[in-house]
């Protein structure tokens, strides 16, 4: 009697670890702690590198040397809420600037496209600048996921820098898929193959710098056809910055 009563408590204990919230809980959990932070701006300024699949777009864009396995230089990213997202990159060695922006839902570029400039936006912005009601954030990220076939209504639990993420959407390699920190409820990963077929895996990573504390990750990264093309890291953060709006608009 008493090995069957053991026996129950672990198997109960075995299911309650084993939970896994529904993707609409996580991310109403995730839009409601984004939310309490109360951003209404924010710009980041930090170093910036291009590599792999990066390296020869970047150069073209900057006018920098690409015989060299990365182009290392500065990056400023500019937010302001809603929805409103400004990436500019600069070398030293270059002699042109290049700047990927979305508003209203709508991207444009200043100078030649970098393609990794603009797939950071297109996840900065729906991730980290949403505003409105919980509820209405939450349905609103949930719709920009299943656009980019993420299956929201299915869970599951991985590991991803040392911590537990949740995983939503198919688990199989490949598959597009959001994953959001367990702990804490921040965005970890965004991974998704676009209408060129080009897999992009975007990371988020570390809320715990100084420079930017819980409110951005200290560094982005842009992954593209498994190899990394862009990498930001935040060195300053000003989470109360005034932006004008001709940041934003044409």
């Amino acid at each position: 009697m008493k090995r069957t009563v053991a026996l129950l408590a672990v198997l109960v204990s075995f299911a309650a670890g084993a939970y896994v919230l529904p993707g609409g809980s996580i991310l109403r959990r995730m839009v409601a702690e984004r939310d309490e932070l109360n951003l209404a701006s924010f710009r980041v300024e930090g170093s910036l590198s291009f590599s792999g699949p990066g390296l020869k777009e970047a150069g073209a864009a900057l006018g920098s040397p690409t015989d060299r396995p990365e182009i290392q230089g500065d990056g400023v990213l500019s937010v302001r809420v809603p929805g409103r997202c400004r990436f500019d990159a600069s070398v030293p060695d270059g002699n042109a600037r290049a700047a990927a922006i979305l508003a209203g839902g709508r991207k444009r570029s200043e100078g030649t496209e970098v393609p990794s400039m603009s797939a950071l936006v297109s996840a900065v912005c729906p991730i980290l600048a949403a505003s409105g009601n919980v509820q209405d954030q939450k349905e609103a990220l949930q719709q920009h996921l299943q656009n980019l076939g993420v299956e929201t209504g299915r869970t599951g639990l991985a590991r991803f820098g040392g911590e537990v993420a949740y995983v939503l959407g198919d688990m199989a390699e490949g598959r597009s898929q959001f994953w959001v920190y367990k702990d804490s409820f921040r965005a970890a990963r965004l991974r998704y193959t676009d209408s060129a077929n080009n897999a992009w895996d975007i990371r988020f990573l570390d809320y715990t710098s100084p420079a930017t504390g819980e409110w951005m990750p200290r560094t982005i990264e842009v992954w593209r056809g498994g190899q990394r093309a862009l990498r930001f890291t935040a060195l300053k953060g000003d989470n109360r910055a005034t932006l004008a709006d001709k940041l934003f608009t044409p």
